[in-house]
């Protein structure tokens, strides 16, 4: 049962596989259902490993490691591939904003420093995936494509810090609950074939909004104290 989580984690390797075949046939709403099931593998798969205990045994196979590897591709290289989507993002503008972010992920997913003692992560999280969902909603111009990838992608390396929704204690239950609106406002946007209506974007936004906030009220909250 231990090995048998960690192909439950590789699984979240193939979905990205079959999100990006999606992306090369032009079907983007297909594509986000592959990476949500991956979503929900990478939710899954922590507490099943922590509870088998799979460190120990099923320690031919390194667990975080492997999770690491998976959340590169179905975090960062596949949806970052939509950016060559000319629907997307004009060309050659959503090139380089690709090829910005994968460079600067693959160095913030070797830090040793990644997260903080509490749990929070140091710098964004380079969860592309949700910034190109945003993306290919709200179609935004090519210069703000490239100011956003250009001011996240340095963030990933500043001294600013963005909750982990799950595992961070402080603010947990109002962060669950607004994590759970998000993401029945992320499943009705694709149920609508990314064209949500008005109330579902303001929510997403909500969402976004809350969640960025929440690294701001921890550094406040730490610089109060004596």
């Amino acid at each position: 049962m231990a090995y048998g989580v960690h192909v439950f984690t590789a699984l979240g390797a193939a979905l990205g596989f079959l999100a990006l075949d999606a992306v090369i046939k032009g079907d983007l709403p297909t594509a986000f259902w592959w990476l949500g099931a991956a979503l929900f593998v990478d939710a899954v798969d922590g507490p099943l490993a922590r509870r088998l205990n799979v460190t120990v045994t099923a320690s031919r196979y390194d667990g975080a490691l492997l999770d690491m590897v998976v959340d590169f591709i179905t975090y960062v290289f596949v949806p970052v591939a939509m950016l060559l989507r000319p629907e997307v993002a004009p060309q050659p503008w959503g090139f380089w904003a690709g090829l910005i972010i994968v460079l600067g992920s693959a160095l913030y997913f070797a830090d040793t420093r990644m997260k903080t003692v509490d749990l929070w992560f140091r710098g964004f999280p380079a969860i592309w995936n949700v910034v190109i969902f945003y993306i290919v909603i709200f179609t935004p111009p090519a210069w703000l494509i490239m100011l956003c990838v250009l001011t996240l992608t340095a963030m990933q390396f500043l001294p600013v810090v963005f909750v982990h929704p799950v595992r961070v204690k402080r603010w947990r239950p109002l962060t669950l609950a607004v994590l759970l609106l998000w993401c029945l406002a992320a499943l009705f946007t694709l149920v609508q074939a990314l064209k949500p209506d008005l109330w579902v974007k303001a929510v997403l936004v909500a969402g976004g909004l809350y969640f960025f906030g929440l690294g701001l009220l921890r550094q406040q909250a730490r610089k109060a104290q004596p």
